[in-house]
């Protein structure tokens, strides 16, 4: 599932797009909390903004749940009623039957009601098991583990890299699907009109982030068409990794298995040795030496 887009800021607003909005259940009228960061002077980024559903404070007690249940008329409600017996609060969660006619499987972002509150919780769950409690004979297995949403808001992530935390901001309310920078934002972002945002999912933690690229960025979008077998990727991005084009996102689909796949490609140009243009005439003959049927299906700046 390809969980991002591209846009570009336009009067102060960052249109967050419908099945953007309706993954993450950001609504017109809802209130949205934030959070903006700044990048390094090395790299495309210039500003980062997390975009959730629910207080910066209340990140500490979210959690994973997985529930795994017999695929059975109740088996949903069973569990439910186990995890409200357990005062903890459901708030996203999405369900599908694991195994046809045998087991569902249902993640949930949860509230607990305090930290750590997940290993009392399985103990509980176990007990009435060992029990056969009727309560939970249609539950086979609970997995409770921290949400981890903090890991979004480190400044040093594994790689070294560094962002800094600039302001925790107000609530705001989305109008006609677009986030306002100005009314929390406005003394930072006050130049940042018309520069490509990119839109992030991240369904697990149901948090969005809006990356902001410096002005001198050139983002281009480059689609392909390649065989469907092992080397394909790299025979038809080879050629922009030598001359220097940094790939910002890449979206990989079998069209016909074992036969063609399509390729998107967002990509900086600002350090390439090649223009747009010039990327147009050079990288079909780059392409035409492969083995194999692959095609420039087109190429357009963002």
């Amino acid at each position: 599932m390809k969980s991002w887009e591209f846009t570009k800021i336009e009067g102060n607003k960052i249109k967050i797009n419908d099945w953007l909005s309706d993954s993450m259940g950001l609504v017109d009228g809802g209130c949205v909390y934030s959070t903006l960061f700044k990048y390094p002077e090395d790299g495309p980024k210039r500003y980062e903004l997390i975009l959730s559903m629910y207080p910066q404070e209340n990140f500490r007690t979210l959690a994973q749940v997985t529930v795994f249940a017999e695929d059975v008329p109740g088996s949903t409600v069973q569990s439910s009623e186990f995890l409200s017996n357990q005062k903890i609060r459901i708030l996203n969660s999405v369900s599908l039957t694991g195994i046809s006619d045998t087991t569902i499987i249902w993640n949930i972002l949860a509230d607990l009601n305090f930290a750590g509150e997940g290993e009392l919780i399985k103990e509980r769950f176990q007990e009435l098991k060992n029990a056969n409690d009727p309560s939970v004979d249609k539950i086979k297995h609970v997995s409770i583990k921290p949400a981890n949403i903090g890991r979004i808001f480190r400044e040093k992530n594994d790689m070294g890299n560094l962002k800094t935390e600039l302001k925790h901001g107000a609530p705001i309310t989305l109008e006609n699907g677009c986030f306002d920078i100005a009314k929390e934002y406005g003394e930072i972002l006050n130049d940042v009109e018309g520069q490509e945002v990119m839109i992030t999912l991240d369904p697990g933690s149901w948090l969005v982030s809006l990356v902001i690229f410096k002005p001198e960025t050139k983002l281009v979008k480059i689609n392909l068409n390649v065989p469907d077998c092992m080397g394909s990727i790299d025979s038809a991005l080879s050629m922009l990794a030598e001359a220097g084009v940094n790939l910002i996102s890449v979206f990989t689909k079998t069209m016909i298995a074992y036969q063609t796949m399509d390729i998107e490609v967002v990509a900086d140009l600002k350090n390439s040795k090649y223009s747009i243009e010039e990327l147009k005439s050079k990288l079909p003959d780059h392409l035409a030496k492969q083995n194999g049927t692959y095609e420039l299906k087109s190429i357009e700046q963002l």
